[in-house]
């Protein structure tokens, strides 16, 4: 495992102080569920994004948020996110 040392603002720290306390963990064991739930979100921003711009299908876009084609519907209704467009309607189909 490797290791990443880092600097954070006051305000930062303090709710970093507020985490650790909350979940009950200590301070390396926070911060890698901290990373590790924003690249999660980042990972499914980023599909959600590249599906809107009509850049890729829907499948490739659930693979890329690492989520089944139907956690993935669910997320893109939940946010709003139309993900049939009429240029891509086949590639969508043939791969679902």
């Amino acid at each position: 495992m490797r290791t990443i040392s880092t600097r954070i603002p006051d305000n930062l720290e303090a709710e970093l102080e507020e985490y650790l306390e909350e979940e009950r963990l200590d301070q390396g064991a926070a911060v890698q569920k901290l990373l590790s739930e924003g690249l999660k979100e980042w990972h499914r921003e980023q599909a959600l994004k590249r599906l809107a711009a009509d850049e890729i299908t829907f499948t490739k876009a659930a693979q890329r948020a690492r989520m089944s084609v139907w956690e993935f519907a669910q997320l893109a209704k939940d946010r709003d996110t139309t993900w049939v467009s009429g240029d891509h309607l086949e590639a969508n189909l043939e791969e679902l």
